[in-house]
């Protein structure tokens, strides 16, 4: 982890057109430019935007959106992030490989470089996903000027076990990406700010929002501190509220290092108190 310092990180809350990739695109291209106008260090895009995240139509919505990982798409992310001199977080796409189909979560350099591509690990059973996508076979965490960075892709943080082997890999800042149903938002309200609380991390997270009932997009795109606390949360998509805007820019002033140099100091016996012996 590099001195301290703030860092102003922007997340793009959207609710993308099933679809319709070159839409979603523009769109994608004009929030990026909006959060850099903003100042923003660092920028995060929301699961499957390409796409759009319809259960029903999502094989055939993924499809129409796949590209190769080097494919026209791959060009203008590395653009928009030499551009704007900003590191981008760019959500994940559908990504070919042959006959098969990857849901991938690509990491920019400010000098345009990508320097990863996490394929999701875990594939949501309730939507079908293993049906459409292959799943990936690692943890993956990246080194930046933050120290080391996380990833995963929405059901990736609901386990435990995963946020573990970031933490045990060295992420003491994860980003997550998803397109997180209502129908899952106590899971949302629970779960991640633990993964949070007992490994000692920011979760920086960026989800779709929009649309009506149980498979509606959540939204509530947050920040969660070391310490379980939320300290930064977009609007969400609740049963029994009004309209939410489908489209709406998180922008955080964070000082990362100071929050992780609390956890170290206060919850550090959630880890240095682990008998692994005990628990296989």
């Amino acid at each position: 982890m590099s001195a301290c310092r703030t860092t102003r990180i922007g997340i793009a809350q959207w609710r993308p057109e099933p679809g319709r990739p070159a839409a979603n695109e523009a769109t994608a291209g004009r929030l990026v430019a909006a959060l850099s106008a903003q100042g923003a260090d660092l920028v995060v895009l929301p699961e499957l935007w390409p796409s759009g995240y319809g259960a029903r139509t999502l094989a055939a919505d993924a499809e129409t959106a796949a590209e190769p990982l080097d494919g026209p798409r791959d060009r203008l992310l590395r653009d928009l992030a030499r551009e704007h001199g900003l590191w981008l977080f760019a959500g994940s796409v559908p990504e070919r490989a042959g006959g098969t189909l990857y849901n991938t979560a690509p990491v920019y350099a400010p000098d345009g470089e990508r320097v990863a591509a996490h394929r999701k690990a875990h594939l949501y059973p309730t939507t079908g996903e293993a049906a459409v996508f292959a799943a990936g076979g690692t943890a993956t965490v990246i080194g930046t000027p933050w120290g080391p960075v996380g990833l995963g892709i929405c059901f990736d943080g609901d386990h435990p076990g995963y946020a573990r082997a970031l933490r045990s890999r060295g992420a003491r800042v994860v980003v997550s990406v998803s397109a997180y149903e209502t129908g899952a938002e106590r899971w949302w309200d629970l779960l991640l700010p633990a993964q949070a609380l007992e490994n000692g991390q920011w979760w920086i997270m960026a989800n779709q929002c929009g649309g009506a009932g149980p498979s509606g997009l959540l939204g509530a795109s947050r920040v969660i501190a070391p310490d379980g606390r939320i300290v930064a949360e977009a609007p969400r998509v609740t049963a029994g509220q009004g309209p939410v805007p489908e489209e709406h820019l998180l922008v955080a002033d964070l000082d990362l290092a100071a929050g992780i140099a609390a956890a170290d100091r206060d919850a550090a016996p959630l880890w240095e108190g682990a008998r692994p012996e005990v628990y296989t």
